[in-house]
């Protein structure tokens, strides 16, 4: 007699959907349509199967219920970090959302923007089993995976407002008009322009710079250069810098709150004071800005409601059904102690 295997063993102890349709008495399809929820089913039925569901201690392949339902009823994530705020709040809505569904949510990271990497990540969400996707498309990564994605996968993307119709939902923040009145609101203050340290995601067309521009040109003042850095505040120090050795710069927009903090370092070790000679305005409002000394001034973005407005939109485009009206907190201007009027020339 033929040893037993290990895994044989433990696969002849799993219940099978046929083993479930044996102890109620019924069709194997019938016990799928129970586990569907579909309303083809009597009430006793459906109470028989699930009685013998819960007696067998059966559990449903995910994998074969994605097969037979088309696409599995859960979210996927795209996204290239899983650390930045803006980036981990949305993630965070999108899971909060699902979890009061009772929805499980995947997690792809894609590292670059290069072809294989892009290809291996569009197939990995090309599977039934992935469900409905949402891509994080703050940056160029991001943007190469929507672009790549099949039309036939239900998918919908975190955007930049600005971002070209890539004939895919897209659901975005006003952050053009945020930084805007960020700029405003630094000019209003007697600053006869603004810099700008700009965050990589932003490139030519970002909403924030725009808003920046925007707020510039319509009050006839000049437009700096625009001084660039990485997602790591030592590049922002470096960038602080440079602006902390030109006497001209009394007002510096940047592009998020970790910037806004490397900017503060950089000027605090040239011996500027924030907002005595000079004022800052960060983006986001990242948790404990306002208690930096001073308190930030920056620009609070509803990430998690960002989130669950995806998570919506992806279940939406999953089951068919219309897509619902975002349910976003706009963007707001929270004034603090980083910014004041400019020193006497």
């Amino acid at each position: 007699m033929a040893p037993t295997s290990p895994r044989a063993s433990r696969d002849a102890a799993v219940p099978s959907i046929r083993d479930v349709a044996a102890a109620a008495g019924v069709s194997y399809q019938t016990v799928s349509r129970v586990l569907n929820d579909s309303p083809r089913v009597r009430p006793e039925t459906r109470a028989s199967v699930l009685a013998a569901i819960e007696q067998l201690g059966f559990r449903p392949s995910r994998t074969a219920r994605a097969l037979s339902l088309g696409r599995a009823r859960g979210i996927t994530v795209v996204t290239s970090d899983t650390v930045l705020y803006g980036y981990a709040a949305t993630l965070q809505g999108i899971e909060e959302a699902a979890r009061a569904a009772g929805m499980s949510v995947g997690v792809r990271v894609v590292e670059s923007a290069e072809p294989a990497e892009v290809r291996q990540a569009v197939e990995y969400v090309s599977d039934a089993s992935a469900g409905a996707v949402v891509v994080i498309a703050f940056d160029t990564i991001g943007v190469a995976v929507l672009e790549a994605l099949p039309a036939h996968v239900p998918a919908v993307a975190v955007a930049e407002p600005a971002a070209p119709d890539r004939g895919r939902v897209a659901i975005a923040l006003d952050e053009r008009g945020a930084a805007a009145d960020a700029t405003r609101h630094l000019l209003d203050l007697g600053h006869r322009t603004v810099h700008h340290v700009a965050i990589p995601s932003e490139g030519g067309q970002g909403g924030r710079l725009a808003g920046w521009r925007d707020a510039l040109h319509a009050a006839g003042a000049a437009v700096p250069e625009v001084l660039g850095c990485g997602w790591d505040i030592a590049s922002a120090y470096a960038a602080g810098r440079e602006l902390a050795a030109d006497p001209q710069v009394t007002a510096i927009l940047c592009g998020n709150d970790d910037i806004a903090q490397g900017v503060r370092r950089a000027l605090y070790d040239a011996g500027k004071d924030v907002p005595g000679h000079v004022s800052i305005v960060g983006f986001d409002d990242i948790p404990g800005a306002a208690y930096w000394t001073p308190a930030l001034t920056t620009v609070r973005m509803d990430f998690p409601g960002l989130g669950r407005a995806c998570f919506d939109a992806a279940m939406a485009e999953l089951s068919g059904h219309p897509q619902p009206a975002p349910r976003l907190v706009p963007p707001a201007l929270m004034i603090r102690e980083s910014t004041a009027s400019p020193p006497p020339a």
